[in-house]
């Protein structure tokens, strides 16, 4: 593949994440199949589309910036793992701050969970895991693309947390925040299968991606 055709790639892998932000298409689409054919579909959708920006960064001219060595490969699999929980525990839960959450009015902010911690979890997700890659990627596409959506991820928050201010208004923004600011940093959950639950799932997708990595990516994890 060119770099034209890299660059081609990008640019609709970016045209389609760019969804969720323009609120005319997107409620039109949810007039059509609904908010939760929306959730599913845009899910799959960014699904494929990194795949495909994965997949076009592995064709594109190869131009080595840096050389791969096993201490790399050793942070990324403890980082990623990290993510996987980050994961586990921010996904299908309330989360006002976020263009995601679900039940999203039965947010208790004195029981925040990891909003507490972080309000754009699945962001800091995506920006922990593209800063891991670009240690053993040290090819140019790789760098290209890792540090793109790892600044992506976290230019996102600043954009989130606009479009949230507005949406809410700046005073019950600004009060709901210093609330989870203000709760305590650990609390007793509300559920403690839950918890286990979420634990369980983190671990299993974080061995689920280990033993994918070379069948979906073409080169092993381990």
């Amino acid at each position: 593949m060119s770099w034209l055709g890299f660059a081609t790639v990008f640019v609709l892998f970016f045209a389609t994440h760019s969804i969720p932000v323009r609120p005319g298409v997107k409620s039109g689409i949810i007039d059509r199949i609904g908010p939760r054919g929306f959730g599913i579909g845009y899910a799959l959708l960014s699904t494929a589309m990194l795949g495909c920006l994965i997949w076009a960064a592995g064709q594109a001219p190869f131009v080595s910036l840096w050389p791969q060595m096993v201490w790399q490969r050793h942070v990324v699999h403890l980082g990623m793992l990290g993510v996987c929980l980050i994961l586990a525990f921010a996904i299908a839960r309330p989360n006002p701050f976020s263009f995601g959450g679900a039940r999203n009015e039965t947010f208790d902010s004195k029981r925040a969970g990891i909003v507490r911690l972080t309000r754009h979890p699945v962001l800091l997700a995506l920006a922990l895991w593209a800063g891991l890659h670009l240690l053993p990627n040290g090819d140019l596409a790789h760098v290209l693309m890792f540090g793109v959506l790892g600044c992506f991820a976290i230019a996102g928050r600043v954009l989130v947390n606009r479009r949230k201010r507005r949406e809410m208004g700046a005073d019950r923004w600004q009060a709901l925040d210093t609330a989870v600011a203000r709760a305590p940093l650990f609390h007793r959950p509300a559920s403690w299968t839950g918890v286990i639950v979420r634990l369980i799932a983190g671990l299993v997708v974080f061995a689920g991606l280990l033993a994918l990595h070379p069948l979906v990516i073409g080169v092993p994890a381990l």
